[in-house]
């Protein structure tokens, strides 16, 4: 982000109120805000109950990833992250010409491509664990994904690749050696950020509780993923590994987001990128339209990236079933702004705020903040 004392001190006149459309993006470009979204965001959208997908019934509705990044354009974002599945044929085999196909695309619609995510989740074959699979064959396989996945993001054009190990985990008990499958999981993050670092890309891991997973994930909590990087770079030398963290995944464990950014600071582990998102807390991974919650929490998440220093892309990760997925992106875009914007004024006036956190007395500090809050 691009911060300073004089930018901060014409905030309020400059951008009062709620704002939204040219100011929104001016807002975004004066203080350097990065948005993308997943390529998902841009739907169609499929559950359980509509495995046809909420937009099956629309002719008009396209589908591939040079509609989907028509669509994130079309919403006023900026970047966008991929999967490599995207780019892959029937046999897991990169595919040029899927790869020409969305470069002509990004270029022609003035989208970045930010990160390169790791489909490990959705075909049968990773059922049991894509990375730290008990068949040694399909965790090669895995790696090997993996692997041709940086490939795919130096390609692209990307900055960094992640893996979300999705299907690595357990649904029951006794049901694996938990001491073995990390083993399993860091020996793969050791190959995986070895390659990356190579080739020019930070690597991170997000962690999630559980889901598809019934149990656990493999690193359910960001402190479990932040342990895992922290000892894979110092394994590899550097820290080129780090973590991706996801709004609505911290609220599922009910942590407090804000305090995980502090504390990854502390112990040297990059944030390599953000989701963001809204879910209940101590609920499932909704990934509603950002700011829909609560948004004390959500600003205070807002100002610990600030006060840490962190300058990367907040990436929307949303599953917007029932709403038409331009607008979904588009109001997450402009709360977003909105909720940064009272971050920033609350950074503002950080000394005031420190001086009533010195106290210990939440009273003093809701006092700083009510106003620009509420």
């Amino acid at each position: 982000m691009n911060i300073n004392n004089k930018k901060l001190a014409g905030l309020k006149s400059k951008y009062n109120g709620y704002i939204s459309g040219k100011k929104t993006d001016e807002f975004f470009d004066e203080f350097g805000i990065k948005v993308a979204a997943g390529h998902w965001c841009a739907g169609d959208f499929a559950d359980r109950f509509a495995p046809v997908g909420y937009m099956s019934d629309d002719p008009d509705f396209k589908h591939g990833t040079v509609a989907q990044i028509e669509r994130v354009a079309k919403a006023g974002i900026d970047g966008i992250e991929f999967h490599e599945s995207l780019f892959i044929d029937e046999n897991f085999k990169k595919d040029p010409s899927k790869i020409r196909e969305a470069k002509d695309a990004l270029k022609r619609n003035r989208v970045i491509p930010t990160n390169m995510n790791t489909n490990l989740f959705t075909h049968p074959r990773w059922k049991l664990g894509g990375v730290t699979n008990a068949n040694k064959k399909i965790r090669e396989d895995a790696i090997q994904i993996c692997m041709q996945g940086i490939e795919i993001a130096v390609e692209i054009g990307c900055s960094s690749y992640s893996l979300w190990p999705g299907s690595d985990g357990w649904d029951y008990n006794f049901e694996v050696n938990y001491g073995k499958l990390l083993d399993r999981f860091i020996d793969g993050c050791i190959k995986v950020n070895k390659r990356a670092k190579e080739s020019g890309l930070v690597f991170g891991i997000e962690a999630k509780l559980h889901e598809p997973r019934e149990g656990n994930m493999v690193i359910s909590t960001t402190h479990k993923a932040a342990l895992i990087a922290k000892h894979v770079n110092e394994e590899c030398g550097g820290k080129n590994m780090g973590v991706c963290i996801d709004y609505g995944h911290e609220q599922m464990y009910g942590n407090e987001p804000a305090d995980n950014l502090y504390t990854l600071k502390r112990f040297g582990v990059p944030i390599v990128n953000f989701h963001i998102n809204n879910a209940k807390y101590h609920s499932n991974d909704e990934d509603r339209v950002t700011g829909t919650g609560d948004n004390w929490r959500m600003a205070d998440f807002c100002y610990g990236a600030i006060d840490t220093g962190y300058s990367g892309w907040f990436g929307e990760d949303q599953f917007t079933y029932r709403m038409e997925p331009v607008k979904a992106m588009a109001l997450s875009r402009e709360i977003f702004a909105n909720i940064m914007k009272k971050a920033l004024e609350i950074y503002a006036r950080k000394r005031e705020l420190e001086k009533a956190q010195s106290t210990g007395d939440a009273g003093e500090t809701i006092d700083v903040v009510k106003r620009i809050l509420i």
